[in-house]
């Protein structure tokens, strides 16, 4: 007597409603007054998908016979949205992605050379299993996908099997699957067990994930979800090697923000499966020699995408998620333990691209990828777009980020300048002079970051999207002049989003208003400062081991910084060793503080020997 068991895989589903109401009032004259009052209602595109057994998916089958009834299984799906939902299939046995085999226990003892196959329960000389589905209710009943709708063969790769291209129904639909196998009259007796893993998207036209092979000898990177765009290639990994510095991602995705690498491609939707990791974009890590050089056997990494809540300019949402109240953001593990709990995404209203942002070690939020601020015809005149902006004759009105000038370079170059006026229209009110020199203009400097990058990096000196734009100090701040006699002041204004500000740097004597430094010293060393403390007038962490830890620390999940490198006149140098970020912090009016890390140092805002004119990254924070 044989007995066949299989066992099914359910992902849960979410439903959430937001309400949003505003009230606006305004008087006509001092005889008479009127009020008017909006509301609105934003039910987002939701759908939960849950399972009930119909019966026990197990049966007795004798040899020769084909048995239709090995347990059947009811999906039910409620889901709003207008685009529809699709149900896709794979097998799943011994939590193998792909494994479509009834697995054979013949005596108490796995035995693979026995194992029944899949294909459509039809005698013939070998044993062999299927499914099929049907619709058992819906007022819109989904269609099943060809050759599903009878006994089929289990999938090894995630499979369409039922799809409905509208699925507003609030009542819901019903998916009925069925099983079926056949026993060759040479199959033994013994136990039979085989999966299948469902997975409900939607809308109807997206695609679940799914686990890639890599090549051999190789880190993989893959972009792990629809609509990405961009491409990456091999990184090479030698049989000797025992350490890599990950990559930079060179993918991007329209609303979703960049989170970092997982080894797991489900990562998003099952964090807490076992050996699951998460890394920063240009992480360290390490391995044994030989480990990713065998046959078949190269690493796989996945994007981790975080769909985008809404506006970076949106006070009450940065509020909320940067409180510590109900709906607030956890503070990010420094360990590279999965939560994206600590992780969200908002979109900047300026040019819409939308960025990762997660609670840190200091308690505020960062954005956790580069600045990539392109042209943008925005006015912000109410000083709703850029902190700090407003009316004021010192900074005049954000107009965004003009075309590039066609006296002093033209399109086809490397640099664009910033414009700022006192007035709305955007008209420039600085001279930046007849010549190339870039101490005579504030640019915003672009190397084939973002409208332009490399066709497939393979190493971090490649044009990676993530690295971002990079700025000249003063157009970091937003400054009009092309020197600033500062000193050792902090600016208060930014190219951040109204909201978010550049971090505060400055040396030993300021370290309490120093963002960098606070972030550093408590999200990597503990609260302790690094040992050369005392007998340096300027601090930082260097030498071995304090040194090299701390830049894997700032590179690695949730921090990110990245080894962006500088930008001058018109080119890109120490990408992929060197990272460089502005602080809103000037030394004198020609230098200013900047966070610095490499891969045996890191600087926290508190070097000076760089000239503003020099091209870096930027990166936002919140609070004070």
């Amino acid at each position: 007597m044989n007995r066949s068991k299989m066992y099914f895989l359910l992902p849960a589903g979410l439903f959430s409603l937001t309400l949003a109401s505003g009230l606006f009032l305004t008087s006509s004259n001092i005889n008479a007054e009127t009020a008017t009052a909006n509301a609105s209602v934003i039910v987002p595109a939701a759908c939960t998908f849950s399972s009930a057994l119909d019966s026990a998916h197990s049966a007795e089958i004798n040899n020769n016979t084909y048995r239709t009834d090995i347990g059947t299984t009811t999906f039910n799906i409620i889901c709003n949205d207008t685009e529809g939902f699709s149900l896709y299939a794979v097998g799943y046995a011994n939590e193998e992605f792909g494994n479509t085999k009834l697995l054979a226990t013949i005596g108490g003892v796995l035995t693979p050379a026995k194992d029944i196959v899949t294909g459509t329960a039809e005698s013939g000389s070998t044993s062999n299993w299927a499914m099929k589905l049907k619709t058992i209710s819906g007022q819109a009943s989904p269609t099943i996908e060809s050759g599903f709708s009878t006994y089929h063969s289990v999938p090894n790769t995630y499979t369409k099997v039922a799809t409905l291209t509208n699925a507003t129904s609030t009542s819901g639909v019903s998916v009925q699957s069925t099983y079926a196998a056949f026993i060759s009259g040479t199959q033994p007796a013994g136990t039979y067990n085989g999966k299948v893993k469902y997975t409900m998207v939607h809308p109807a036209n997206e695609t679940p994930l799914q686990p890639q092979t890599a090549t051999s000898g190789c880190i993989n990177y893959f972009p792990n979800g629809s609509g990405v765009v961009g491409t990456m290639g091999c990184q090479s990994i030698t049989s000797s090697a025992t350490s890599a510095t990950l990559l930079a991602s060179n993918f991007s995705r329209e609303g979703y923000g960049f989170a970092g690498w997982s080894n797991k491609y489900d990562y998003a939707t099952n964090p807490n499966q076992e050996g699951i990791k998460f890394y920063g974009p240009q992480e360290d890590i390490t391995f044994t020699a030989g480990q990713y050089t065998g046959t078949n056997n190269g690493l796989s990494l996945y994007a981790v995408w975080v769909k985008s809540q809404g506006s970076l300019q949106d006070s009450s949402k940065v509020a909320t998620l940067c409180g510590t109240g109900a709906g607030s953001l956890t503070i990010a593990p420094t360990n590279g333990t999965a939560n994206l709990a600590s992780v969200s995404a908002l979109t900047d209203e300026r040019d819409n691209q939308t960025y990762a942002i997660a609670k840190l070690a200091d308690g505020k939020c960062w954005m956790i990828e580069n600045l990539r601020l392109e042209s943008t015809n925005s006015d912000n005149s109410t000083g709703a777009l850029a902190q700090g902006y407003g009316t004021s004759a010192t900074y005049g009105n954000f107009s965004g980020l003009a075309t590039a000038e066609s006296a002093n370079f033209s399109d086809s170059t490397t640099a664009n300048s910033l414009y700022y006026s006192g007035t709305q229209d955007g008209t420039a009110s600085i001279d930046i002079g007849t010549t190339n020199y870039p101490v005579y203009r504030m640019p915003r400097y672009n190397n084939a970051n973002t409208s332009a990058r490399a066709s497939s990096p393979t190493v971090n000196t490649g044009a990676m999207y993530s690295y971002g734009n990079y700025y000249t100090w003063h157009a970091a701040i937003a400054d009009t002049t092309a020197y600033t006699s500062n000193n050792t002041s902090v600016t208060n204004t930014s190219l951040c989003p109204a909201g978010w500000h550049l971090p505060k740097g400055g040396n030993k004597s300021n370290e309490a208003n120093n963002d960098f430094w606070s972030l550093i010293v408590t999200g990597i060393n503990g609260g302790t400062n690094p040992a050369n403390y005392e007998s340096s007038t300027e601090p930082y962490y260097t030498g071995s081991p304090e040194g090299s830890d701390a830049s894997k620390a700032i590179r690695a999940y949730p921090n990110n910084f990245l080894y962006s490198g500088i930008f001058y006149t018109s080119s890109a140098y120490y990408r992929g060793s060197y990272g460089f970020y502005w602080s809103s912090t000037a030394y004198n009016y020609g230098l200013s503080y900047y966070l610095l890390l490499r891969s045996s140092r890191v600087s926290p805002g508190t070097d000076y020997n760089n000239y503003k004119y020099i091209g870096g990254s930027i990166r936002c924070t919140t609070g004070t």
